[in-house]
């Protein structure tokens, strides 16, 4: 699979990522850190990643343009040490099917994964 980590995420995302055999870019090392999100999710839909984040904006812009990709992981219920965001990341990516995660809003919390298919129906 292929990501890309949003600022709010840690850059070790990156390397967990790619050493669990994916390939994964941080928004930061390609110039992206000001950039805004739907700039990020047209990036992301051109590379075919999934973006990992735990800004709560793309599932409404998402569904406002009823987009069917890119995928989202995202991390909600509070901030997170970076060892606590690399656990969850790593429950997810066990738990999941590449095809889910490419095509839904995969929402992660200290409890529980919860998986939303797109496009976000009204």
């Amino acid at each position: 699979m292929n990501f890309l980590i949003d600022m709010p995420v840690t850059s070790r995302a990156v390397n967990r990522l790619i050493d669990a055999g994916h390939q994964a870019v941080h928004a930061a090392s390609i110039g992206l850190e000001s950039a805004r999100d739907a700039e990020i999710l047209a990036v992301a839909r051109a590379g075919r990643q999934i973006i990992v984040t735990a800004d709560l904006d793309y599932p409404r812009l998402l569904a406002i343009h009823r987009a069917a990709a890119p995928g989202v992981i995202l991390f909600r219920g509070g901030s997170y040490t970076d060892d606590e965001m690399l656990r969850l990341l790593d429950r997810v990516l066990a738990q999941s099917n590449p095809l889910d995660l490419e095509h839904s809003i995969t929402v992660v919390d200290r409890a529980r994964v919860r998986r939303h298919r797109l496009p976000i129906d009204e």
